[in-house]
């Protein structure tokens, strides 16, 4: 019987047009590519490199779905205010185009805003929003969308800070449209606290590769000691679940095709690594 499938659920791709760090100059799949390969992770989703412009990024992680949509899953990245007006058919054109089944939204560009979570709503999407430690704000967006699935990855500090990645451990076992992924948590016992309070349906392994390795990442999984079951959720059935609606939705609709329309068509107008 073959195994459970495991998905890196948190994977940037392709290019940035900065040069602050890797993570808006550019993110190359080649070498994490081996790394997946060595330490058995099937799958990887993917979203962009910080970018100034989203609909761009996007269009550029589109071809590499598109390619290899056996390998590949993908999310629109969104920023809530130089996006703000065209939020919706930004995320309509990845997800109709290029099958895209989630939202990624960072702190470090804006906050989260209501026009993205109407949208994820409206498309059925999950919400990978990193709070970048303003993880008080969780339960409130949380509460006033509990028809959308937020997932904060880090327990919601890549930065370490501890301070707030326990208490996110109260919010993500409290709120059940909140979850997390195992991201560059370094602090191991919170990682185990997390599980064990809101249970391993509320966690995706992630590796925020390519900068992080992703067997290193995928080992901190193995090590919390689950059941099999449980630590297959963890792997690849709890982003199965979130994404099936936004999976489907397009499987249903493709024409045998997956190539959206072409970048020049213009939209309707309308510590960082994460």
């Amino acid at each position: 019987m073959r195994p459970p499938p495991i998905i890196d659920a948190h994977c940037h791709a392709g290019p940035g047009d900065g040069f602050t760090g890797p993570w808006d100059t550019e993110a190359p799949l080649g070498r994490y590519l081996r790394r997946c390969d060595e330490a058995g992770i099937w799958r990887s989703n993917l979203f962009a490199a910080f970018h100034t412009d989203y609909a761009v990024a996007n269009e550029e992680v589109g071809w590499i779905v598109a390619a290899r949509p056996d390998r590949f899953t993908g999310f629109a990245f969104v920023h809530a205010e130089r996006d703000r007006g065209r939020v919706l058919p930004l995320v309509r054109r990845a997800v109709d185009g290029f099958g895209f089944c989630g939202v990624k939204v960072h702190r470090h560009d804006a906050r989260l805003s209501r026009e993205i979570c109407e949208a994820a709503r409206r498309l059925r999407l999950p919400v990978l929003y990193d709070v970048a430690g303003e993880t008080t704000q969780v339960a409130l967006f949380a509460a006033a969308y509990p028809d959308v699935d937020f997932v904060i990855p880090h327990l919601g500090s890549f930065a370490d800070d501890w301070g707030a990645q326990a208490a996110f451990c109260t919010v993500l076992a409290e709120r059940p449209n909140v979850y997390t992924d195992t991201s560059g948590v370094r602090r191991f016992d919170l990682l185990l606290r997390a599980v064990r309070r809101a249970g391993p349906h509320k966690v995706l392994f992630g590796s925020d590769g390519p900068w992080l390795h992703p067997g290193a990442e995928l080992a901190k999984v193995r090590l919390l000691g689950l059941p099999p079951a449980a630590e297959a959720l963890v792997l690849g059935g709890n982003f199965l679940r979130l994404t099936r609606p936004a999976r489907l939705r397009f499987r249903r609709t493709a024409t045998g095709s997956s190539r959206a329309r072409p970048a020049s068509e213009p939209l309707a107008a309308g510590s960082r690594p994460g």
